[in-house]
């Protein structure tokens, strides 16, 4: 999701739990999940953001290029304007053992902040694979 506020800010999000409690540049991304293969990816994404923010995303969704990030994972994205209040996302939680071998339990959001970044700072963020979306999101606007 985009905005054009003075400029053109992305909407980011900081994945939760511990493993990124510390971490900050290159450790946001755009929302997103994996999806099965008779899955229509689009309405994924859309599902994802929803469950990731707490809100739906509707408009003219434009189609970027798909990107290959660590692992060779395939991440699809689109393009889309609106506005959501990031400060007060409701994400999603994961449960997972926590401190490792310890037998506890502990539940943590799938993400656990957004923001708005304009896309110089957004590109310092985002993991280094997705930057490439928002080169295309940048020329989609020009």
């Amino acid at each position: 999701m985009y905005r054009k506020a003075q400029e053109v800010e992305v909407l980011l999000v900081h994945p939760g739990g511990p493993f990124f409690a510390k971490k900050d540049l290159g450790s946001w991304s755009i929302p997103k999940g994996e999806y099965e293969p008779e899955e229509d990816p689009l309405t994924v994404a859309k599902r994802e953001f929803l469950e990731e923010t707490g809100s739906e995303i509707t408009g003219d969704f434009k189609a970027l290029t798909a990107i290959r990030q660590k692992g060779g994972k395939e991440v699809k994205a689109w393009a889309v304007e609106g506005d959501i209040d990031a400060l007060h996302i409701v994400s999603n939680t994961f449960e997972i053992e926590w401190p490792p071998h310890s037998g506890r339990k502990q539940i943590f959001p799938e993400v656990d902040k957004a923001g708005w970044f304009s896309l110089e700072v957004a590109r310092q963020k985002l993991n280094e694979k997705q930057a490439a979306f928002l080169d295309e999101l940048e020329l989609l606007l020009q």
